[in-house]
């Protein structure tokens, strides 16, 4: 089963900026996209950005375009969002996700990002 491990998140104030990283490993480590979606306390879990594994797609949400970067690095299978200008309605827990084979989905345990003075 992939494995991803998230860090990067915390405590920052408005207008600042953070960068996630979400590091897949495994033997069967075998996706064809990788993302992030982030649940806000009382809201739906929400798409917030993904790339194919070859970097030549991208996407992201509206309330984010512009602000968030999205990123790889296929020698360490690592994908990172860069969050900048960063608002209070960013708050959430941040969650990494890769679609695999057969219409599989693997998660990762997801990091808190609070935005906050």
């Amino acid at each position: 089963q992939l494995q991803l491990v998230e860090s990067g998140g915390g405590l920052v104030q408005p207008g600042g900026s953070l960068r996630l990283s979400c590091a897949a490993s495994g033997s069967n480590a075998d996706y064809y996209a990788i993302g992030w979606f982030r649940q806000a306390p009382g809201k739906d879990r929400e798409g917030v950005s993904c790339i194919s594994t070859g970097g030549d797609r991208t996407n992201y949400t509206d309330s984010v375009k512009g602000r968030f970067t999205i990123s790889g690095d296929n020698a360490n299978d690592t994908v990172y969002l860069q969050m900048n200008s960063l608002k209070p309605e960013d708050t959430a827990v941040y969650y990494c996700y890769a679609d695999l084979k057969f219409s599989s989905r693997s998660w990762g345990q997801g990091t808190q990002v609070t935005v906050s003075s």
